[in-house]
Protein backbone atom coordinates (compact mmCIF):
# COMPACT_ATOMS: atom_id res chain seq x y z
CA UNK A 1 0.00 0.00 0.00
CA UNK A 2 1.69 2.85 -1.11
CA UNK A 3 2.04 6.00 1.60
CA UNK A 4 1.31 9.38 -0.21
CA UNK A 5 1.63 11.77 2.47
CA UNK A 6 2.55 11.72 5.88
CA UNK A 7 2.19 14.62 8.39
CA UNK A 8 2.02 15.23 12.07
CA UNK A 9 2.03 11.59 12.75
CA UNK A 10 -0.67 10.66 10.34
CA UNK A 11 0.52 8.26 7.08
CA UNK A 12 -2.18 8.87 4.25
CA UNK A 13 -2.19 5.38 2.30
CA UNK A 14 -3.81 4.07 -1.09
CA UNK A 15 -4.42 0.55 -2.19
CA UNK A 16 -3.50 -0.86 -5.28
CA UNK A 17 -6.64 -1.91 -7.39
CA UNK A 18 -8.58 -1.25 -4.00
CA UNK A 19 -12.63 -0.68 -4.58
CA UNK A 20 -15.11 2.25 -5.47
CA UNK A 21 -15.64 4.74 -4.24
CA UNK A 22 -12.35 6.44 -4.46
CA UNK A 23 -10.88 6.55 -0.86
CA UNK A 24 -7.58 6.47 0.91
CA UNK A 25 -6.42 5.32 4.37
CA UNK A 26 -5.35 7.30 7.25
CA UNK A 27 -3.68 6.14 10.25
CA UNK A 28 -2.94 7.59 13.30
CA UNK A 29 -0.95 6.02 16.63
CA UNK A 30 -3.40 2.97 16.59
CA UNK A 31 -6.37 4.32 14.89
CA UNK A 32 -7.34 3.77 11.00
CA UNK A 33 -9.81 5.28 9.13
CA UNK A 34 -10.78 4.97 5.60
CA UNK A 35 -11.65 9.07 3.87
CA UNK A 36 -13.62 8.83 0.83
CA UNK A 37 -12.35 11.33 -1.74
CA UNK A 38 -15.41 12.82 -2.98
CA UNK A 39 -17.07 13.53 -0.32
CA UNK A 40 -15.22 13.89 2.79
CA UNK A 41 -16.91 10.19 4.33
CA UNK A 42 -15.48 8.52 6.89
CA UNK A 43 -15.51 5.37 8.40
CA UNK A 44 -13.43 4.14 11.04
CA UNK A 45 -12.54 5.80 14.93
CA UNK A 46 -9.50 8.69 14.68
CA UNK A 47 -8.86 11.47 17.20
CA UNK A 48 -10.61 14.47 16.21
CA UNK A 49 -7.56 16.44 16.01
CA UNK A 50 -6.32 14.13 13.67
CA UNK A 51 -9.39 14.02 11.71
CA UNK A 52 -9.17 17.86 11.42
CA UNK A 53 -5.98 17.60 9.98
CA UNK A 54 -6.90 15.07 7.49
CA UNK A 55 -10.10 16.65 6.73
CA UNK A 56 -7.95 20.06 6.06
CA UNK A 57 -5.49 18.41 3.90
CA UNK A 58 -7.66 16.01 1.85
CA UNK A 59 -9.43 19.68 0.73
CA UNK A 60 -6.07 20.91 -0.08
CA UNK A 61 -5.48 17.91 -1.79
CA UNK A 62 -8.97 16.48 -3.66
CA UNK A 63 -7.51 16.64 -7.06
CA UNK A 64 -4.52 14.92 -6.25
CA UNK A 65 -5.80 12.72 -4.85
CA UNK A 66 -8.49 11.61 -7.52
CA UNK A 67 -5.19 11.18 -9.84
CA UNK A 68 -3.62 9.30 -6.90
CA UNK A 69 -6.47 6.64 -7.20
CA UNK A 70 -6.27 6.69 -10.68
CA UNK A 71 -2.75 5.77 -10.77
CA UNK A 72 -3.34 2.87 -8.14
CA UNK A 73 -6.77 1.36 -9.93
CA UNK A 74 -4.30 0.66 -12.71
CA UNK A 75 -1.59 -0.89 -10.64
CA UNK A 76 0.91 2.33 -11.08
CA UNK A 77 2.60 3.77 -8.26
CA UNK A 78 1.44 7.22 -7.39
CA UNK A 79 3.01 10.16 -7.13
CA UNK A 80 3.44 11.53 -3.15
CA UNK A 81 1.65 14.28 -1.92
CA UNK A 82 2.71 17.42 -0.24
CA UNK A 83 2.22 16.99 3.96
CA UNK A 84 0.26 19.42 5.36
CA UNK A 85 2.17 21.94 7.10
Amino acid sequence: MPTLSEFFGIRIEIRFLDHNPPHFHAKYQNDKVIVEIKNGKVKGEISERALRLILEWLDLHREELLVAWQQAAAGIDPEPIEPLK
